[in-house]
């Protein structure tokens, strides 16, 4: 066993759990299938906190060490600077050969928020926090199946909300300076989204992502209203709205834990295509687009 393969292992196994939370990609999984085609995702999207508390990093940082275990290197990074957000893409090695999907990770630069958000921010992530960086076994090929289904397991816990729920208040009062933030108190590390594949599509049926985002809406699936992206860009995206799902807080008044609705996930689309590089020679777009990613965020704004 190798780091690609436990990498594969665990996209996975955050797949399974991601599309039994957001219908639409099962909707698309479905579709494409029983077009003869393939699924295959170009990235995984988390979302962070630049924030340090007792001296751990909360943001990027703290993924980017799971993931360089992973042999996942950076690739690319990205400013929002009204959004006071950050980000950066990680490529695999071997993603081609093995179809390991990109990884774009971003952070919320908390220090740029007005003090009164911030604060309420650290107040919460501070309670209950339980996060640690697993120590990845130097004798991994020799493992056995059932110890790297252990290993793979204790992996995926990292994505998940490693603080205690937030007060209600909380979030709404957050959630009207950054949504961004609102959902990473809620959501934590867990995935904001996965991205079907249009270039890996082989389906004539579906060839490129209007008739993949025409077939999506004909089957019930909301929209994003506009492609991102011009037919001659490097890189072009679309989303499903995100689905919506009752979260836990703590009730301001009773103290008693609640549930409210909220926005989770959604599902992207996105296409490559050919862009030209310096001497004429055209190499397929590996990026992002600042102004792209920058709309996408916004699918999850309540």
């Amino acid at each position: 066993m190798t780091n690609y393969q436990i990498a594969q292992k665990l996209w996975h196994k955050l797949w399974e759990n991601y599309i039994s939370r957001v219908n639409y990609a099962q909707v698309y999984q479905k579709m494409i299938t029983a077009a003869g085609g393939t699924v295959a995702n170009d990235h995984i999207a988390f979302r962070s906190l630049r924030l340090t508390v007792e001296q751990k990093n909360l943001g990027i940082e703290h993924l980017a060490q799971i993931v360089a275990a992973l042999g996942y290197a950076p690739a690319g990074e990205y400013h929002f600077p009204s959004s006071h957000l950050y980000a950066r893409h990680y490529r695999h090695p071997k993603q081609d050969e093995f179809d390991l999907p990109k990884l774009f990770i971003s952070e919320l630069i908390v220090d740029e928020l007005p003090d009164e958000i911030a604060k309420l921010i650290s107040q919460t992530v501070v309670s209950g926090l339980s996060i640690h960086s697993p120590t990845f076994p130097s004798n991994i090929e020799s493992l056995s199946e059932s110890e790297i289904e252990q290993f793979v397991n204790q992996l995926s816990t990292i994505f998940t909300r490693p603080w205690q729920p937030p007060r209600k208040s909380t979030v709404e009062t957050v959630n009207n300076v950054t949504q961004y933030g609102a959902w990473v108190l809620l959501h934590g590390y867990a995935v904001n989204h996965f991205t079907g594949y249009i270039n890996r599509q082989n389906t004539p049926e579906y060839p490129e992502i209007e008739s993949t985002a025409s077939g999506l809406s004909q089957r019930g699936v909301p929209m994003k209203a506009q492609i991102e992206g011009s037919p001659c860009s490097g890189l072009r995206q679309t989303a499903t709205h995100a689905v919506q799902e009752m979260v836990t807080v703590l009730d301001d008044t009773s103290g008693e834990l609640i549930n409210i609705p909220w926005t989770y996930a959604y599902y992207e689309i996105a296409e490559r295509n050919l862009i030209e590089i310096d001497g004429g020679e055209k190499v397929l777009f590996e990026g992002f687009l600042d102004a792209q990613a920058k709309n996408l965020f916004e699918m999850t704004r309540k």
